[in-house]
């Protein structure tokens, strides 16, 4: 059975993780692509769906310790 406590870990955890590493690839990408370097494009624009990808992911860790009745 998964407790409260543990959804609530996911969401922090997945809110904070997201963040960071959307926020890391938005930046550089950003900043390379303001200096010219068109490759800065690659990183900056899926910035947003890896971001929610890792979110998505812990949660189907978490999911996976449900027993199968109550999936």
């Amino acid at each position: 059975m998964v407790t409260r406590e543990e959804i609530l870990i996911l969401g922090l955890t997945a809110g904070v993780v997201g963040s960071l590493v959307g926020g890391l690839m938005l930046g550089v990408g950003l900043g390379l692509a303001v200096n010219g370097a068109h490759i800065g494009w690659i990183l900056a624009l899926p910035a947003a769906p890896v971001g929610g990808l890792l979110g998505y992911l812990l949660a189907r860790k978490l999911a996976r310790r449900l027993p199968a009745t109550q999936a």
